[in-house]
């Protein structure tokens, strides 16, 4: 199995700093939230995409992807009742698979919950086709440029659109393309009835990333979540996708968070 962890743990940090150590660590990849280089990603010029992709290879990481894409890009909003928000939103979702193309990524997690919350006076129909609008154009220049779009279940504590994996499947589906497809999450996996592993079973192919956490907002290993049967889950779907560490509370410092979490992980699937 391959392990990425997402690079806004490491805050404050350089990114070749962070590489180096998440080389150190043992991980195959970064995954990197555009959001700690620039607002938007289009302020972020073609030399620094690739002095990002170069350093990368030269400490042997992988760029797996980006996530967190519209943290600090205002003005994007993917259920907005207004077309002219939600075709600027269209837009800037392109601008993000040439971004992650550019760093030699392969994988855009669209997460997003401020961003596509069903607002009030909008039916969840009308929500449901204006986000499918805006990611079409999307999902053609990430066929182009061989990147694949994962939209994110979340919990309904931080969305009320698309709350469940089997909801996100179908959204994905409509555009029939190994191009879109969803991300798992642990943490937002375990606000669903289903236990974790079943989710994973009947998600199988239509995932193609996924994010190691604990439902206590920390990395794998740091609460209750046992890993063991998630890993066996991810074993008999035969994912060879990347394991990557995404947590949300930072207490322990970057360095315990990845060493910990990528320790764990490997037993969890040994």
């Amino acid at each position: 199995m391959k392990f990425a962890i997402c690079n806004e743990i490491f805050q404050g940090w350089k990114m070749e700093e962070t590489i180096a150590y998440v080389a150190k660590a043992g991980y195959d990849a970064l995954e990197i939230a555009p959001f700690t280089i620039a607002k938007y990603v289009t302020e972020i010029p073609a030399a620094e995409r690739q002095k990002i992709r170069e350093t990368a290879q030269r400490f042997g990481i992988a760029i797996s992807g980006i996530h967190w894409v519209l943290v600090q890009a205002d003005g994007m909003y993917v259920t907005h009742p207004d077309s002219a928000v939600r075709e600027r939103t269209s837009r800037y979702f392109s601008d993000l698979v040439d971004f992650c193309a550019d760093l030699g990524g392969k994988i855009i997690v669209v997460g997003s919950p401020k961003q596509r919350n069903i607002m009030d006076g909008v039916s969840a129909e009308q929500a449901w086709d204006w986000a499918t609008a805006v990611f079409r154009q999307a999902v053609m220049r990430a066929e182009q440029r061989e990147i694949t779009i994962c939209f994110e279940p979340l919990a309904p504590s931080e969305t009320n659109f698309i709350n469940t994996a089997a909801e996100a499947i179908r959204f994905v589906q409509q555009l029939h393309t190994p191009h879109f497809k969803i991300i798992l999450d642990v943490k937002a996996m375990s606000s669903e009835a289903k236990p974790i592993p079943q989710i994973i079973r009947e998600s199988s192919p239509n995932f193609a990333y996924f994010h190691a956490n604990d439902k206590n907002l920390k990395g794998p290993g740091f609460g209750d979540v046992d890993f063991k049967p998630i890993a066996a889950a991810l074993k008999q779907v035969n994912y060879n996708g990347y394991i990557s560490v995404e947590v949300f509370n930072f207490d322990e410092g970057p360095e315990v968070i990845a060493s910990k979490s990528i320790d764990y992980l490997k037993a969890s699937f040994a």
